[in-house]
């Protein structure tokens, strides 16, 4: 989206969707946190251009591309695979968040579960309350994570790009797997609200 508004500029957002052949309500929370990014500007009545907020060399930029996920990571929300349907709603209700990371029985990551998969799956289906998470979520190697050595910007960009809310924290688990991929040990999230938190954060900082 950020070359096609150096391309394109200045271009209106329902410009943008129909360059990517997609709607304009599913562009509209990663334009927004493009913007907040200062990847790109908005201005009304003209549309989106190249970003100019936080400019090359300015205090807050500098500050913002040498954060790490360490940082800022809160606490990770997480259900075991075996955790039904109904207990994954409870918890997304009660924790107050946009999706769920799944772990298997030995504590490493298997999958996140979206309140879009949760609402998918249970029209329509009187038995979704008591059927397991594990049908439902995206699974492993699908799930795109980050670590807590990754730039703040990089994780920003994985949301953007795979139009994902939070990405899981983790850190390289011991415990082998059968398939002889890496596994993962969850140790935290980020979210678009936290990264709209930080610049707001530097925005007004004194």
């Amino acid at each position: 989206m950020v070359e096609l508004v150096k391309e394109h500029a200045p271009i209106t957002g329902e410009q943008i969707a129909e360059m990517l052949g997609l709607s304009r309500p599913t562009l509209r929370s990663d334009l927004a946190l493009l913007v907040m990014l200062g990847y790109v500007d908005a201005k009304p009545k003209v549309g989106y251009t190249p970003g100019s907020a936080i400019s090359p060399g300015h205090e807050a930029s500098r500050k913002l591309q040498s954060m790490k996920v360490k940082d800022v990571q809160s606490m990770p929300v997480v259900v075991k695979e075996t955790a039904s349907v109904h207990d994954a709603v409870v918890s997304l209700f009660m924790e107050n968040v946009g999706s769920l990371i799944v772990v298997d029985e030995e504590g490493c990551l298997s999958g996140v579960i979206s309140r879009k998969d949760l609402l998918k799956f249970t029209i329509g289906n009187n038995a979704a309350a008591g059927m397991p998470v594990s049908m439902v979520m995206t699974r492993e190697p699908n799930v795109i994570h980050v670590q807590q050595e990754d730039l703040v910007l990089e994780a920003a960009r994985k949301m953007i790009h795979h139009q994902v809310d939070s990405l899981p924290v983790v850190v390289p688990s011991h415990i082998e797997s059968s398939q002889g991929r890496q596994r993962w040990e969850v140790v935290g999230r980020v979210s678009k609200t936290m990264m709209t938190q930080i610049l707001l954060d530097l925005a007004t900082e004194p």
